[in-house]
């Protein structure tokens, strides 16, 4: 099977360093419509698939309703009176954000941002399992929009205190309601209605999908970067495997009882015997190509996925990050696992 792309028509623990860095524009694509994040096709080799789901919901950028008072993850309510120099604790908060036509108020993100938007901020800090209160001070920002109650929740009231506007926005739960907090942060309530119904029609027809699979195929998603840099495997509450089983697809860390992302030995992954090895884009890059994948993991090639040389690349936008790209990638993804059942049952002696 030659490489080629699935076109789908639907649709901080954040820590601060001390020297906070100015971003060069980096060469990626995320629009809406008929486009998806583009990278060298040619690149892949016989085996390999490209899947990228293109309806990335969007609305045209309106008058913001502020100021607008919330009630953060939390439990505490906050009054948003301005929203121009905003500090995002990780991607699916600038994603919502560029869907809004606010592209330009995420004032600072993570170093390791992969949208376009994060990439470009004015200033970035480094994502770890460090914090500092006064280095988020120090930027001046506006508002600080946090997506986790477990990385970001000790930063609030410190925060707070000190005069900071923050919100929390958790990232274990569901897209659209997700969607609907995040909107209704920037004042734009009507608006994250309308992009949370478009991202759960998506979701339903990914399951619609998913429930006409003749089997379940099973997946093994492998990260460069998901354990402190080390080589992982994505466990049962990543957003990836969350994706894998709305698509109609085993998730193999689930059966691995694999937390979060975390090594497994070589046996292991051997023994879950995955069909299809899933990967992002940048996690991608970061292995330094298939020479580098098939280097971290060479047990992988004795698993029926490395001996059909079967592995399909995501953006990250679509398959490490929950947010509002979560949909379109969604089907995109239970299409190909419906190509895949198909394949697998015509196999001799399946």
């Amino acid at each position: 099977m030659s490489a080629r792309r699935v076109h789908v028509p639907l649709i901080l623990a954040l820590a601060l360093a001390c020297a906070l860095a100015a971003c060069a524009p980096a060469p990626e694509v995320a629009p809406s419509g008929d486009a998806s994040v583009q990278t060298d096709e040619a690149a892949l080799s016989d085996g390999w698939l490209r899947i990228a789901g293109t309806d990335i919901p969007r609305v045209a950028r309106s008058q913001q309703d502020l100021p607008v008072t919330v009630r953060s993850d939390d439990g505490v309510e906050v009054t948003v009176t301005d929203t121009a120099r905003t500090i995002v604790g990780n991607d699916d908060i600038v994603m919502v954000m560029d869907s809004l036509g606010l592209s330009d108020q995420v004032f600072a993100a993570p170093t390791n941002a992969v949208t376009e938007t994060g990439r470009n901020a004015q200033h970035h800090f480094l994502f770890n399992r460090t914090t500092g209160v006064e280095g988020i001070l120090s930027l001046d920002g506006t508002l600080f929009v946090g997506n986790s109650l477990r990385r970001h929740g000790k930063l609030a009231q410190p925060l707070r205190d000190a005069g900071q506007t923050l919100v929390i926005v958790d990232e274990l739960q569901p897209i659209p309601d997700k969607v609907r907090k995040l909107a209704a942060v920037f004042g734009h309530a009507d608006e994250g209605e309308q992009l949370a119904t478009q991202v759960q029609q998506q979701l339903d027809e990914a399951a619609r999908i998913a429930a006409t699979h003749t089997r379940k195929p099973r997946v093994i998603h492998i990260s460069a970067t998901g354990g402190g840099g080390s080589p992982t495997v994505g466990g049962a509450d990543t957003a990836a495997a969350g994706l894998i089983r709305l698509a109609g697809g085993i998730n193999v860390g689930d059966e691995a009882k694999v937390s979060n992302y975390s090594q497994l030995s070589n046996e292991g992954i051997v023994a879950v015997e995955p069909e299809v090895v899933l990967v992002s884009e940048d996690d991608l890059r970061v292995f330094g190509g298939e020479a580098g994948l098939w280097k971290a993991y060479p047990s992988l090639r004795q698993t029926p996925a490395g001996f059909a040389n079967r592995v399909w690349v995501m953006p990250d936008t679509q398959l490490k990050v929950s947010s509002i790209g979560g949909g379109a990638g969604a089907v995109a993804l239970a299409q190909a696992m419906a190509t895949l059942a198909a394949e697998l049952d015509a196999l001799p002696g399946a």
